[in-house]
């Protein structure tokens, strides 16, 4: 069955950066769902992030742009906690150097808070949190993190947001060094996406939404 014919459910991707929904595209290339996008629904307001954790604002966001559209609405939210900073910038990850985002800025801004740190005491994690709502109520949720350092300067030309400094210590590389599909194979985002789609696929089939 082609994926056209099996989209039977429409489910909104709550974001609005565009490396995170190729992510969730890659990875969810299988299922019977036509994802939805935040530029079809211009007219619904930002959700309000003002969580304390991810797992808090990835529902915030989930029931926020379920109630607004009427669709299923799956949310992550994600970001770098640094051991070394008491693990910021954790849930301000997006807008550590300020706002409007600005990659290359935070990138700048995170350098310069680990300016005489070792390179032993840079550890750090990538977390991520998803929650897909119907309406107000929470469906499913999943969370996963990859642990790796902070490097100096940044390397490689793929990814996003930190990724140039996010060192994986047992490939020697990146996450911007690696191709996409590697990098969806190892990254935070992917391990979460991998823990949540089996519920979800259950969750298809037991709503008649996947039939066998």
């Amino acid at each position: 069955m082609s994926s056209e014919k099996a989209a039977v459910v429409d489910v909104l991707v709550a974001t609005g950066n565009p490396g995170k929904l190729r992510e969730i595209r890659a990875l969810t290339a299988r299922l019977p769902v036509r994802w939805r996008t935040l530029d079809e629904f211009p007219q619904v307001p930002p959700a309000v992030e003002d969580g304390d954790t991810f797992a808090e604002n990835a529902r915030r966001k989930a029931r926020h742009y379920s109630l607004a559209t009427g669709l299923w609405a799956l949310a992550d939210d994600s970001g770098l906690e640094v051991d070394a900073l008491g693990g910021a910038p954790g849930v301000h990850s997006a807008h550590y150097a300020g706002v409007p985002r600005d990659d290359q800025a935070n990138n700048r801004k995170l350098v310069a808070a680990l300016a005489g740190v070792t390179a032993a005491a840079r550890t750090a994690r990538f977390r991520c949190a998803l929650a897909l709502a119907d309406g107000a109520r929470i469906l499913l949720e999943a969370d996963a993190c990859v642990a790796g350092c902070i490097l100096d300067e940044p390397r490689g030309a793929h990814g996003f947001g930190y990724d140039p400094l996010f060192l994986l210590p047992e490939l020697g590389c990146t996450l911007a060094e690696l191709p996409d599909a590697e990098k969806n194979a190892r990254s935070h985002r992917g391990a979460a996406l991998r823990a949540f789609l089996p519920s979800l696929e259950a969750l298809l089939r037991a709503r008649g939404l996947w039939p066998d």
